[in-house]
């Protein structure tokens, strides 16, 4: 048992804001990435880089997709496409290497997504192909103020 400290009234607390966890339709959308961290496999086999990515633009503004990179598997073919996923997307953003998952963040580009429909887990986006934005720039986040990213 741990003691708060504090005691909290649910009547003085935010309800919730009701966010929309729908996936969102498949097609191209603008990004930003606003997170990347190496993670161990749940096998503890391997590694992947958990990226988010946070839409910009065209539609569904503010909106979050969270997709992962497999670089370091067991199965050879599952390494080989999560390491041509991380060249996409470090081509897309236009870094030439890496050493650190942070020096992805801040990075923009257009990602695919798709729909998958699971009855076990609800349906979800996966992220299918990287591409480098178009006229190389992209709007701001849509709270109008700077991104928590920004250094």
């Amino acid at each position: 048992m741990a003691q708060f400290g504090q005691t909290f009234n649910v009547d003085e607390l935010p309800a919730d804001s009701g966010g929309n966890f729908e996936p969102l339709p498949a097609g191209w959308y603008q990004v930003t990435v606003a997170g990347a961290e190496l993670k161990t496999t749940k096998a503890g086999t391997g590694e992947y880089i958990a990226v988010r990515y946070d839409v910009v633009a065209p539609t569904h503004q503010g909106r979050v997709v969270f997709g992962n990179l497999n670089i370091k598997n067991q199965n050879p073919k599952a390494e080989e496409i999560g390491r041509q996923q991380l060249g996409n997307l470090m081509r897309a953003i236009g870094l030439t290497s890496v050493t650190d998952t942070d020096e992805l963040i801040g990075g923009s580009c257009s990602i695919k997504l798709s729909v998958t429909k699971s009855e076990q887990y609800g349906d979800g986006n996966d992220v299918k192909g990287w591409k480098a934005i178009e006229g190389g720039a992209v709007p701001a986040p849509a709270s109008g103020g700077s991104a928590p990213w920004a250094k």
